[in-house]
């Protein structure tokens, strides 16, 4: 079973695509674990369309304070059972064959701890490449939304002293205890503007625009990041 764990502040509107998404998968062996922290919109209403659309294979968490998507993605998986589990934003679609694809590459690629696939923030798709130690190393390319086992998800879960790249976070802690992943060459989800990945901005600006405030806290998140995993 694939747990699917959706962290979720004050994106009701694009919730109901993700869910959406979610029902129309070719492969129907999953639970959607949905952790709310403190969101302040009208999420109640969406909450109770998919009770019903659900039933049992969905579950509704509510955080008691503002805790930040790493906190919420790390109860989410406390309450999660699934042999294989997907962290996916609120923002994401899924497309109809993308859990399927996932899984069964990773059955596949028995020496994979997880896969991820190509993706497309708005407009603009992010195509990846194989995966690569040296290059992971040196900057985050791996999206939250990867398929992995549960197994070899990491004690210590998500860091929740980080504000940001979170996720190459994750995946460099699972480079040091011994586990890698595999690309999988396909399109299968797309994230909409404004949300989790908003802060992205194109490449050129971190070389020609050095002075933006984006473009600092960006460069210190690195540093933070490589600190900690010995990359300075």
């Amino acid at each position: 079973m694939i747990s699917i764990i959706i962290p979720i502040y004050n994106q009701a509107n694009k919730l109901s695509a993700c869910l959406e998404s979610i029902k129309r998968q070719t492969y129907s062996n999953y639970e959607i674990i949905v952790v709310n922290d403190r969101s302040t919109d009208r999420l109640s209403k969406i909450i109770s369309k998919y009770k019903k659309i659900f039933g049992y294979r969905i579950e509704f968490y509510h955080n008691q304070e503002n805790h930040g998507a790493p906190y919420t993605r790390n109860k989410g998986f406390r309450y999660s059972k699934g042999e294989y589990v997907l962290f996916l934003d609120a923002d994401s679609v899924l497309r109809e064959d993308a859990l399927e694809v996932m899984l069964d590459t990773l059955k596949i690629q028995t020496n994979a701890s997880y896969v991820y696939p190509n993706h497309k923030f708005g407009m603009k798709k992010f195509r990846l490449f194989p995966f690569d130690a040296k290059k992971l190393k040196k900057m985050p390319y791996i999206h939250t939304s990867a398929l992995l086992r549960r197994e070899h998800f990491p004690k210590s879960g998500w860091d929740e002293s980080l504000k940001r790249l979170q996720d190459w976070d994750l995946w460099l802690t699972f480079l040091e205890e011994g586990h890698t992943g595999f690309w999988i060459d396909k399109l299968l989800f797309k994230v909409s503007t404004g949300g989790t990945m908003s802060g992205w901005i194109p490449g050129f600006f971190y070389k020609f625009f050095p002075f933006l405030p984006k473009v600092k806290k960006y460069k210190k998140a690195v540093e933070i990041i490589k600190k900690k995993h010995g990359l300075l």
